[in-house]
């Protein structure tokens, strides 16, 4: 696959079916408003989050380079990034969460390239580079958070989904858009949001990917860190949200102390949180993970786990206890008292061990499927794995004889041993048979005409995780996600918005002071009455340049503004207060 985006050696080392989601930045893309929303944000950000937000964010400012007066070229953010072991790279909004938490475990940061509109400057469902740029960038200068972020997207990819976390996703995903999107259909707003109310109440039992993304939620994008009475924000979603980062400090949102309960507490992000947990430092965002994880079946295994895999209907895999790993998609298990002893997957399967797959052992070779018993032989104490080459000729587990091999369960595999395979420790991990039959019962489970029969050997399953064990066993270059965010209007009206934003944008930054201001302002007033953030950038110029009449002129004409459209007075405060105060400073 060309690369359309550029690279750098932490992305080089990603796998092919997570660069599928990277897009180029395309930065001349943003127009002079996009700029002004950031502009805004960040001032407003800076002056305000100085005060409730962790050292950390303010520092990490600094240290990534992010500037307040222009939309960071992520591809230029690498250059700093790369200082701290991090890279970065440009998506299409929400990505798919194993994804998403994948590229955290290869220290990549996922940069959603749009930027809210101006209606939304304060708050966006839909993830945007404020969110991620301004938000996630800063805070991962704190080693000790960075490190719990790529520690999370580690475990966090391997955790397994229910069949629905996609078509949720995928709702939640369009919902998002159309929430963001100019003259979104108001219509359609509502059927989605009821169809993502419908699946979330239909969800059933929440999955392992529903839990983690539950603990993702309260920690990397809405957490506090410090006391409960006494709380400061580091969530990206708080540190990018100018109304939300004020709303939270407040008696109105319950802070809870973070522990592993959070894992049930589900969240709308079309609203804002009415409760946030407060962590007493990153250390404990640590302790609280590593407790999730011990409730996985990537760490338990076991019956339950490739129960999982089997709901899940996706691609998982299993580890056996010599460490031989099974990747497909998990179909059926048999089981007796409460343990597997039989596995099958159907359709393309990959052995490995240790992350790599096995020779000849590929989804080519085991293009229909797999089915291996587990466990131990009956009557017989020792495993397989635990057998010395004595008990493996006394058992007839040799090259070349015809064995009857009864595991507990009441499965039986007959047939004549072609060959072994060791791991290093010297473990059998795979048998190899031909004209061999495996039974269950009066179940015929395979037949000799199938051709070679591959039994896998191992006393239990340990381990149970979603994705493959080797990501180039599988191609995966199939999850792009079936919406795509809508681009704001190109109209000749917006056209002359623009050029006016951009000409003050130029004044300010002394590239062109030959514009009228005065006619700006006008055109402004008679035109596009309902615009307040160009006048409060004329407001600035004003004053940064004595314009008297130009300042009374517009500060007349947001007094109006904030007459008429309450829902953005205190914006339009906040910025007549940002010019006066710095001039005043």
């Amino acid at each position: 696959m060309k690369a359309h985006f550029e690279s750098n050696p932490l992305l080089d080392r990603l796998p092919e079916h997570l660069k599928q989601f990277i897009k180029p930045q395309n930065y001349d893309d943003y127009t002079s408003i996009n700029q002004a929303v950031w502009r805004y944000v960040m001032r407003k950000n800076v002056n305000y989050l100085s005060k409730v937000a962790h050292s950390s964010y303010v520092d990490g400012l600094r240290q990534t380079g992010i500037d307040i007066e222009n939309i960071p070229n992520m591809y230029g953010m690498n250059r700093i990034l790369k200082e701290i072991g991090w890279a970065a790279v440009a998506v299409d909004g929400f990505i798919p969460p194993n994804a998403f938490m994948e590229f955290q475990a290869y220290n990549v940061l996922v940069i959603a390239s749009d930027i809210r509109q101006l209606e939304n400057i304060e708050y966006t469902p839909a993830p945007d580079i404020i969110h991620e740029g301004a938000g996630h960038a800063p805070i991962i200068a704190n080693p000790e958070y960075a490190e719990y972020l790529r520690r999370f997207g580690e475990i966090g990819c391997k955790a397994i989904s229910s069949a629905k976390d996609y078509e949720i996703y995928e709702a939640i995903r369009l919902l998002s858009i159309l929430k963001e999107a100019e003259d979104a259909d108001q219509e359609e707003v509502i059927r989605v949001e009821k169809l993502v109310d419908d699946l979330q109440k239909d969800s059933g039992q929440p999955s392992e990917m529903a839990q983690i993304r539950n603990l993702h939620w309260w920690t990397v994008e809405y957490g506090l860190i410090g006391t409960v009475d006494n709380p400061k924000i580091y969530g990206a979603g708080l540190l990018s949200s100018i109304g939300e980062s004020a709303w939270c400090m407040t008696d109105n949102v319950i802070k809870l102390p973070y522990t592993l309960d959070a894992v049930n507490q589900s969240f709308d992000i079309t609203k804002p949180q009415p409760q946030l947990f407060v962590t007493p430092d990153f250390a404990h965002l640590n302790l609280v993970l590593e407790q999730f994880a011990n409730t996985m079946a990537l760490r338990k295994g076991g019956l339950s786990g490739i129960n999982k895999l089997i709901e899940s209907k996706a691609l998982g895999t299993i580890e056996l206890s010599t460490g031989i790993q099974i990747s497909g998609v998990f179909t059926n298990v048999i089981e007796n008292n409460g343990k597997p002893v039989y596995i099958q997957t159907t359709g393309q399967t990959a052995l490995s061990y240790r992350e790599k797959e096995l020779v000849n052992h590929g989804t080519s070779y085991h293009a229909e499927g797999f089915g291996s018993p587990i466990g131990k032989l009956k009557g017989i104490n020792l495993a397989i794995e635990d057998m010395s080459p004595r008990d493996l000729r006394a058992y007839d587990v040799y090259e070349g004889e015809e064995v009857t091999l009864e595991f507990e369960g009441d499965i039986i595999v007959k047939g004549e041993i072609i060959t072994g395979s060791r791991n290093l420790q010297g473990e059998i991990i795979l048998i190899s048979f031909k004209n061999c039959t495996v039974t269950h019962g009066e179940t015929v489970l395979f037949r000799p005409e199938w051709g070679t029969y591959d039994m896998a050997v191992g006393k239990k399953v340990v381990s149970a995780f979603s994705g493959p064990a080797d990501v180039n066993s599988f191609n995966m270059i199939s999850h792009v996600p079936s919406s795509q965010t809508i681009k704001a209007k190109k109209t000749p009206e917006r056209e002359v918005l623009e050029n006016m934003y951009q000409a003050i944008r130029d004044y300010r930054e002394n590239k062109n002071t030959n514009a009228d201001l005065n006619q700006i302002l006008e055109n402004l007033k008679n035109n596009y009455p309902t615009d307040w953030l160009l006048t409060v950038e004329i407001l600035e110029v004003a004053e940064n340049n004595n314009l008297i009449d130009l300042k009374n002129n517009a500060l007349a004409h947001l007094e109006n503004l904030k007459t008429k459209r309450a829902d953005v007075k205190h914006l339009i405060e906040f910025g007549i207060e940002l010019i006066l105060d710095s001039v005043n400073a």
